[in-house]
């Protein structure tokens, strides 16, 4: 039989709502990576795959099979155990930042590959690439000797992981397939695991700024993930948190190390302290070495989680104590009304800050390093008509009108009695119990 023949036998199955087998997996996946499936045929399976779903064997076979595409790193040589973090990608959200060298301060190797942003969402690197010196790019060897050394590093992944999900990834965005929850946990799953590491705690975001809108489709997505992570062997679990407000008060590039910084110092806002703190939790006693959340939260206030985060700063050329860049130009947004701001919309805000040149459009446009959009009230807060809500920053005066436009309708402020206090950014946790019986345990 044909390779050609195959693969349509292939979309048929799946089309027909098929289970895929084993041999069918392996063979497509692999086809596909080496240039034999065409790209009108995986993304006719893509759109089978995304209306006719798959069940968890499909699943743990796609990804094992997107693994085998490529390289598996090994840690098995570092003296300290390993865990990761991945974030399904919000608005503001800069946690890794403070939370690699948190979770390197109790003797944890954190390797974070990370990328970059597209669209409203902002990409780690791109924050980090705000600090003078700093470079993403690494070496294999450079890495494994600064997770020694530092304990922590955050940089760019080799392109040899995973090669069948960059290419599947890039097809899924121009098909309308991205959505398929297989496809989705896939691609995340198929890069974290052959990261090698030995736990993983994912950031499931809810919410306007989230990619998962609901609170029913993130959590089936984090059972999904979680899932696959234990059929690997890897400790996984899933936090599902709130992206339907701005995660603390900033959106940018250097605004969001600013704020970092002030994490690191012990201080910054609630909602960034807090989810920085209960990740930190679920890696440590991913690890093996579990930690309380009062002895985490001192490692922030003490300052040794600074001192990681200046040696993982130097380690890869930058320079910790550099003057950070602000944006040549910068705009006041105003609340009209006294009351409580009851919203502010991140995807409103994210967009505002991409408009501002934050972010991009497409993978090889360049960002600035000081646009973005500050926050000065959330949810729950007070606010007077006149006092300043939001801060507009760009070098590009000719951004600000489309930033506004994309603010319009953002916020609402409503009578002193009907703010209530924001509540925790965690809503859910997904372990491998709650994901094999489909039931979250409620935060």
């Amino acid at each position: 039989m044909s390779e050609q023949h195959d693969v349509v036998d292939v979309i048929r199955a799946k089309r027909d709502r098929a289970g895929l087998s084993d041999e069918q997996i392996d063979w497509v996946v692999d086809a596909y990576t080496r240039g034999v499936v065409a790209d009108e045929q995986m993304s006719a399976l893509a759109m089978a795959i995304l209306l006719n779903g798959m069940d968890r064997r499909e699943i743990s076979r796609w990804t094992a099979a997107m693994i085998a595409s490529g390289e598996r790193m090994d840690f098995a040589s570092l003296a300290r155990p390993t865990a990761d973090k991945h974030s399904t990608g919000g608005v503001g959200d800069k946690i890794t930042l403070p939370l690699a060298p948190l979770v390197a301060a109790f003797g944890v190797a954190v390797p974070q590959l990370s990328g970059r942003g597209l669209g409203h969402t902002g990409g780690t690197l791109d924050k980090l690439e705000a600090i003078p010196g700093w470079r993403a790019d690494l070496t294999g060897e450079a890495m494994m000797r600064q997770l020694d050394e530092v304990g922590a590093v955050i940089c760019a992944a080799g392109a040899g992981l995973a090669p069948a999900d960059k290419k599947l990834y890039a097809l899924r965005d121009v098909t309308g397939t991205v959505e398929a929850i297989p496809l989705i946990a896939s691609s995340i799953m198929s890069k974290k695991i052959a990261e090698g590491t030995g736990a993983l705690v994912l950031d499931v975001k809810v919410g306007s700024g989230a990619f998962m809108k609901t609170e029913q489709q993130a959590r089936e997505l984090a059972e999904t993930m979680v899932s696959l992570g234990t059929d690997a062997g890897v400790s996984t679990v899933a936090l599902l948190t709130d992206m339907s407000t701005p995660l603390g008060r900033t959106a940018g590039n250097a605004l969001e190390v600013r704020e970092s910084l002030e994490v690191l110092a012990g201080g910054g806002p609630t909602d960034v302290v807090d989810l920085t703190v209960a990740l930190a939790v679920e890696m440590l006693a991913g690890a093996g070495r579990p930690q309380d959340e009062g002895e985490v939260r001192a490692a922030l206030s003490d300052g040794r989680a600074m001192d990681v985060w200046r040696r993982m700063i130097a380690a890869q050329g930058g320079d910790p104590d550099a003057e950070l860049p602000i944006a040549r130009e910068r705009e006041t947004v105003t609340v009209e009304a006294d009351g409580v701001l009851t919203s502010l919309d991140a995807l409103a805000v994210g967009v505002a800050a991409w408009r501002l040149g934050a972010g991009r459009a497409r993978k090889e446009d360049p960002v600035q390093a000081g646009a973005g959009v500050e926050i000065h009230a959330k949810p729950g807060d007070p606010v007077r008509a006149g006092q300043p809500l939001l801060t507009l920053h760009t070098d590009e005066p000719g951004r600000f009108e489309r930033a506004r436009a994309a603010l319009e309708g953002a916020w609402t402020v409503g009578p002193e009695q009907s703010g209530r206090p924001a509540g925790s950014v965690v809503l859910d946790r997904v372990d491998a119990d709650a994901a094999a019986s489909g039931e979250g345990s409620r935060a």
